[in-house]
Order: C-alpha cells, then sequence, then structure tokens
C-alpha cells in the first residue's frame, strides 16, 4: 500500500467504515491545489481517535467525502507542557504557534504584559494554524488555544503544581543555567513563559521571583528575539524533560 502524501485535520469521529465530509476549504485544497480525486488515499485525524488511512469516495469543486480504511497510530498524548507568551507582530505569532505545536506544546496562552506591544490577539486565528501545523508534523493532539489574560490575573490563579520556566532576558549569566535545573527536576507538569520584544517590566521581574513555582534562567550570553527564545526553551525542556528522550 503506498503512503499517502496528504494529512489532514477534521472535526468528525473517525473509525473503521466512517464517512468523513471535507469540508469547502479542504475540498478545494485537495481536489483543486493538490489535483486528487477518488481513490485517493489521505491520513486523517482529529485529536482524540489516532490517525486513520481513508480513501476519497466523493470529489466536488466544493465539497467531498473519504471512507476511513485503517488506523495507523493509536491516540497518544504529548508532554503536559505550556507555552506563556506575550503576543508579538502577527507573522511572529504565528510562527510562535505554529513552532509550539512542532514540538509538542498542548497548551498556548497567550499573556498580557506591561510592554506587550501588538495586534489583537485573535484566537480563532490561532486555532487555525494549530490544525495546520499539526497536519504538517504528524502531531496526534491539537494544542489547546487560551484567551490573552494580564499576567497578573494568571499567577494569582496558577497552579503551584505546574512550574514555570521563565526565560528571564536580563539574567544572562545570573540565573540558573536550564539544563541543570531541568535534568535535576522531578516529575511534574511545567510551562515555559517568553516576554514580549521589550521584555518583562522590573515590577514584573520583581513580582515573578516571589513564587515559588517560578524557575528563572538565562538562555545563554546573547539577547533572543521572543519567537528565538521560545524555540530555544521548548527545545531545552524536550530534551530533558519531554518525549525526545
Amino acid at each position: 500500500m503506498a503512503m499517502a502524501k496528504i494529512r489532514l485535520c477534521v472535526d468528525q469521529p473517525l473509525g473503521a467504515g466512517q464517512s468523513v465530509p471535507l469540508t469547502e476549504a479542504q475540498a478545494h485544497y485537495l481536489f483543486g491545489v493538490m489535483r486528487e480525486g477518488v481513490g485517493t488515499q489521505v491520513l486523517l485525524f482529529n485529536g482524540r481517535d489516532g490517525e486513520w488511512l481513508a480513501e476519497v469516495t466523493e470529489a466536488g469543486k466544493r465539497k467531498g467525502a473519504l471512507t476511513c480504511l485503517e488506523m495507523t497510530r493509536t491516540q497518544s498524548a504529548p508532554p503536559d507542557l505550556w507555552l506563556l507568551f506575550a503576543p508579538v507582530k502577527k507573522a511572529r505569532t504565528d510562527f510562535i504557534v505554529e513552532k509550539a505545536v512542532e514540538l509538542g506544546v498542548s497548551r498556548l496562552q497567550p499573556v498580557l504584559t506591561d510592554y506587550t506591544n501588538s495586534e489583537r490577539f485573535r484566537r480563532d486565528k490561532a486555532e487555525a494554524h494549530v490544525r495546520e501545523a499539526a497536519e504538517q508534523c504528524g502531531a496526534l493532539i491539537l494544542a489547546e488555544v487560551e484567551d490573552a489574560v494580564p499576567l497578573d490575573r494568571l499567577l494569582a490563579a496558577w497552579d503551584p503544581a505546574r512550574r514555570i520556566l521563565w526565560a528571564d532576558e536580563a539574567g544572562a549569566g545570573r540565573n540558573s543555567a536550564p539544563a541543570a535545573l531541568l535534568a535535576d527536576a522531578g516529575p511534574g507538569p511545567w510551562a515555559v513563559l517568553i516576554g514580549p520584544e521589550g521584555g518583562f517590566s522590573d515590577a514584573e521581574r520583581d513580582r515573578l521571583r516571589t513564587f515559588d513555582f517560578v524557575h528563572p534562567v538565562a538562555l545563554g550570553p546573547r539577547i533572543l528575539r521572543a519567537e528565538t527564545a521560545a524555540l530555544a526553551a521548548l527545545t531545552l525542556w524536550q530534551a530533558h524533560r519531554g518525549d525526545w528522550r
């Protein structure tokens, strides 16, 4: 059996013999852009029922349908890792969302900080990027996307059982090395906190340091852009605590 080259995220339940209708956008992509048709095999997932090999049984300009043939991968969960990030300019926020999905984040929580300076965060747009990234990278789950909340409010309601790896841009050469911290840490859920383009304010930095569950770390001797810091911190966490080991 030839390997399916196209992977789609759907909302419908998946199971042997299940018929799955396509949205208009999916039909356009599959039949108009990719020039596929009846008989094409496609991989489907919905974040709940694993991954399934399906075959196109109906193809039209604005609609189509597939039938599930067999499961190719059982459902599995990613490591319990969240990303807390201050939204930046649109293209860079899209980049953060996309790469966080590729790196196995289970929840995306935008936070509003004193120096957050970007256009309004669009949760629906971020969710669309999550789906697209999951299709491309082979993820079986869809990272949850939350509405943006002020950092103070988030910290006030935080469950201390979930530790926060705080990328403190002002801590180069002073804070703990993240590799050492993560290697010595015990089990439990984590979150990574990344600041805005202007960094955290002094007041925010002082408050973050009052929480035992917040662990400030430096990400090297250079100041990183927000999207670079997110990738660096998530990569370090995956290498020491996640499913890369």
